[in-house]
């Protein structure tokens, strides 16, 4: 197939691909650089990197997809007994890591290459400078190989659709993490349809503080600038001010999960500033999960945009989108992107055709966006898909007339069956942010011997001191929804748990 890296492999030049905080690299450079990494990794089938969020990562990565080689990123924030199934399952290697990354236990005795990546220092120009620096660019791994855009750089161009590029670790909520293997066809096919929605081009600029160990913030925040020939601002660390600073100076895009977002809302009100860099982009996007519409709203007011999302998973990379061009329209994440197919099916695989908003369906899914299987696990692969090819996501939406999905949440965890309804737990819990004295707001079901299930509201109060009432809320809601999704039971936390990317993690709730 074509390259993934056109502007890496064709004719590299001096405009900036990379930026983490004031270390840059241009096209040129990171041709060279990852080309030495792919030098030194060509033959192996798959290779562990060390996924910090730095410029050695997205180096090491390029360079291996160059190579034609699978990349297994690595979660820094993994425990040993995590990290030591994943290396047992996938078997890289090697493993890539910044020369002053200290490696855990488990990694000590894989062979390691550090990725020393002699970068220029950045000024903080408009993203559209020269480049041109002193120090050049190069890594300490066989050096000579496919510099300057040489074999190394141009090693992936003849490498097949289906091969594997990555092999990215599930969050092995059900047991241990399994490895979605995602060819190099997924990512063209997302990172196409993508700039099709978007209307992505090399002109533009994102920012964003993602980490790198998942596919959002490695293959949408920094493969998929890298594929349309722009550029990619990584802040290193997530903070408002960043972002503020980066979209002043030049960024277009901004990619986040919804804990960016609220920050961002909360800080918006004292931060003049703030407003006017978002109002200046182009493109604000949201991922990962559902941003609640209470801080949609308050961004929108205070800047005049609108937020759009986009609903993918590790296993599909991305099925839908809210376009550049299209109407931005708050809990909704568009409709399914080009080439992908998407229907929403009852329990007993019967399809729903119902464009009515309120028939609830788990998510199917069906297109090049695929991943191929679970590595070393034909049994979850096999359950995974139906016997015409679909992907059961275990999402479950509901679909508006004019065909945008509307994501209500986990089939396993926020499918709440009570009095003969079926309730997604999303919509509750954006009626609950509304409430004034809700800070965070969980739903979960749990068993009840009348209803089935009984709505469980689980509430960060705004002042601990005084939280809203249970009947309060529960009045808050059905005026809002219905009477029958009004919670039944409030219980009250200080901080609701998240995983990295700002998802609650409903199972670590208190029994």
């Amino acid at each position: 197939m074509p390259p993934l890296f056109p502007a890496l492999t064709d004719d590299p030049s001096a405009r900036p691909a990379l930026r983490f905080g004031a270390r840059s690299l241009t096209y040129a450079q990171l041709a060279a650089a990852a080309g030495a990494v792919a030098g030194r990794v060509r033959g192996a089938e798959r290779v562990a990197v060390w996924a910090t969020p730095s410029l050695e990562t997205a180096v090491a990565v390029v360079g291996v997809l160059l190579a034609g080689v699978a990349a297994v990123p690595l979660n820094p924030k993994s425990g040993d007994k995590e990290l030591g199934h994943i290396l047992t399952d996938s078997a890289p290697a090697l493993v890539l890591a910044a020369p002053d990354a200290e490696l855990p236990a488990p990694l000590r005795d894989l062979r390691r290459v550090d990725v020393e990546v002699e970068a220029e220092a950045d000024g903080g120009d408009d993203g559209k400078g020269d480049g041109n620096g002193a120090s050049g660019a190069g890594v300490g791994v066989d050096a000579g190989a496919g510099v300057g855009g040489g074999p190394g750089a141009r090693a992936g161009a003849a490498v097949g659709g289906e091969e594997p590029a990555l092999v990215v670790y599930t969050s092995g909520t059900t047991g241990p993490p399994k490895g979605a293997v995602i060819p190099r066809r997924a990512i063209v096919a997302t990172l196409d349809a993508l700039a099709d929605a978007w209307q992505w081009t090399e002109d533009d600029v994102l920012v964003h503080g993602l980490p790198l160990f998942h596919v959002h913030g490695l293959v949408l925040g920094v493969l998929g600038p890298l594929r349309r020939g722009g550029s990619v601002r990584h802040l290193g660390r997530f903070d408002p001010q960043g972002v503020s600073r980066e979209l002043s100076g030049g960024a277009t895009m901004l990619f986040g999960v919804p804990t960016m977002y609220h920050r961002i809302a909360e800080a918006l009100p004292g931060d003049p500033a703030l407003a006017e860099a978002l109002a200046g982009a182009r493109l604000l996007v949201s991922g990962s999960a559902a941003l609640p519409v209470h801080d949609h709203e308050r961004i929108a007011a205070a800047t005049g945009r609108r937020v759009v999302e986009r609903y993918g998973m590790t296993e599909t990379l991305m099925n839908t989108a809210v376009r550049a061009d299209g109407e931005a329209r708050a809990g909704t994440v568009g409709l399914p992107l080009p080439g992908v197919e998407l229907r929403l099916v009852e329990d007993d695989g019967s399809v729903l055709d119902a464009l009515d908003g309120e028939s609830v369906g788990e998510i199917q899914v069906r297109g090049a966006n695929l991943f191929t299987e679970y590595l070393n696990r034909p049994d979850a692969t096999a359950a995974a898909f139906t016997t015409d090819g679909w992907f059961r996501t275990g999402d479950v939406a509901v679909r508006d007339p004019d065909g945008y999905v509307r994501i209500v949440g986990r089939k396993a965890t926020d499918l709440i069956k009570s009095g003969g309804y079926k309730i997604g737990a999303g919509e509750i819990e954006n009626a609950l942010l509304e409430h004034p004295g809700v800070r965070e707001a969980a739903v979960t079901g749990e068993p009840d011997a009348d209803l089935g299930e009984r709505i469980v509201a689980w509430v960060v109060p705004a002042d601990p001191q005084s939280p809203p009432a249970e009947g309060e809320l529960a009045d808050h809601v059905a005026r809002r929804l219905a009477p029958h999704k009004r919670p039944r039971t409030v219980r009250y936390l200080d901080a609701l748990p998240r995983n990295d990317m700002g998802k609650i993690m409903k199972r670590a709730l208190p029994a």
